[in-house]
């Protein structure tokens, strides 16, 4: 009886790290904190159609359901075939060394069935959802996979401008579930989104220059240098200030607050030319960028709820 414990306590103790690895990498080939932010945005979307169109989603379960895993899974097999057409320059990026598809503990035609397969099955679901949400998913795939990823970012210094055009489709995937003929709250939802990435993602890409140097991607900071960044980040956060006046319909709380939010941002970037250490003022203004996106999103479906 001893020697049976003690064998199966050895099996259990030599797999759970090779299942915990096993997780790790899955969850870094479909980049688990992209899907889960954007899943945030989709279920604004989602969740504030429901509430202009005066329906309840507790009723809807079915399309909650179909909409959220389906955008899952669509943006999981996205960022999967990412991983797949980036394993020539993942490895000279310190960041990105880690990767299954470089480590090799994914092959390539496993990574590829894996991207196909989320994808199909995401968007049978989003068309089970609605035509408009189906439609939607579509446009986000060949925006991030083709225009982005097989495009732009190796060629055009553009590249993440081009690359914002994804990311602010998910809250129009949400909305188009429920209302397929979107209103003009689908629209702010996008625009708001496709400002917010460009100086989120300039923060990211300066801490990461010499990375992108060394693939040879042409980020903004590599091509231009940080002060034509910083410069542009300022902009794009300019551009975000009237944008939260199109969601007047939430009050004028959120405007207060979504207005307050965009005042630190832009004081912040402001800061940035006077910053002595570059790389540690990217980082706060990559991590005010996340805390700005969460709270500007779980605010909208707070006060929705007061409409």
């Amino acid at each position: 009886m001893s020697n049976g414990h003690s064998i199966t306590a050895t099996t259990e103790a030599e797999t759970d790290p090779v299942t915990n690895s096993f997780l790790k990498d899955f969850l870094s080939l479909i980049k688990i904190g992209i899907v889960n932010s954007n899943l945030v945005t989709t279920f604004t979307g989602l969740w504030l159609a429901f509430q202009i169109t005066n329906r309840n989603f507790l009723h809807e379960l079915d399309l909650l359901f179909y909409t959220l895993f389906g955008a899952a899974l669509i943006i999981a097999g996205s960022a999967a075939m990412n991983n797949y057409i980036d394993r020539d320059i993942d490895p000279v990026m310190k960041s990105k060394k880690g990767r299954p598809t470089v480590t090799g503990r994914f092959t390539p035609s496993a990574v590829l069935i894996t991207s196909f397969s989320f994808l199909i099955v995401g968007e049978i679901l989003l068309f089970m959802a609605s035509t408009s949400a189906g439609v939607w998913g579509l446009a986000g795939i060949i925006s991030y996979v083709v225009l982005y990823s097989m495009w732009s970012k190796r060629k055009h210094v553009s590249n993440t401008v081009v690359g914002s055009i994804s990311g602010a489709i998910p809250p129009v995937i949400g909305w188009a579930a429920v209302e397929p003929g979107l209103s003009f709250g689908a629209l702010a939802l996008f625009l708001i989104m496709f400002a917010w990435q460009p100086p989120h993602f300039y923060a990211l890409a300066m801490k990461r220059t010499e990375e992108y140097r060394a693939a040879n991607i042409p980020m903004l900071p590599v091509v231009k240098g940080f002060k034509r960044t910083k410069v542009s980040m300022l902009l794009w956060i300019l551009l975000l200030f009237p944008l939260p006046f199109l969601l007047m319909d939430l009050g004028i709380i959120f405007v207060i607050l979504a207005t307050v939010l965009n005042i630190g941002w832009l004081l912040f970037s402001i800061k940035g030319f006077r910053a002595e250490d570059d790389i540690k003022w990217a980082t706060g203004m990559f991590i005010y960028s996340l805390n700005y996106m969460t709270i500007l999103f779980v605010s909208m479906i707070i006060f929705s709820i007061f409409i």
